[in-house]
């Protein structure tokens, strides 16, 4: 089983980083935390990467909705998504929330993670349609 979807953006690290936390917020998740992978790895290990950015994502509703289900839930909160270079784009990996039900297998939290599955997905669509020339 995967765990993440991915597109490919033909945009610059710098254009897509916003244009990402843009079309997530546009389905209702907040950008609760960032993590500069890159800057994390030199500054602790002197190695350099490509860019590579976490953001943490949540959609309050949806995390209100699965803590009532499953208080333990939280350790798969919030919704990962990195935008990582690659060559003359960027990949953008987004967790494929259907894990969010799968791992503690609490059918409960099903029609929950398949909404944020839904909107993850939309969110993923509209940024390769707004990306892709047309």
């Amino acid at each position: 089983m995967g765990y993440a979807k991915t597109i490919k953006l033909r945009l610059s690290y710098d254009e897509a980083v916003p244009r990402v936390k843009e079309a997530f917020k546009g389905k209702g998740f907040g950008t609760l935390t960032e993590i500069d992978v890159r800057a994390t790895l030199r500054e602790k290990l002197g190695q350099d990467i490509e860019p590579y950015l976490i953001i943490g994502t949540c959609n309050p509703t949806l995390a209100h909705r699965a803590l009532d289900v499953e208080r333990q839930i939280g350790l798969l909160l919030p919704c990962n998504v990195v935008v990582r270079q690659d060559g003359d784009g960027v990949i953008v990996d987004a967790l494929d929330a259907s894990m969010i039900a799968s791992i503690p297998a609490n059918a409960a939290l099903e029609p929950i993670a398949a909404e944020a599955a839904r909107l993850i997905g939309e969110a993923l669509d509209e940024l390769l349609a707004a990306a892709t020339p047309g």
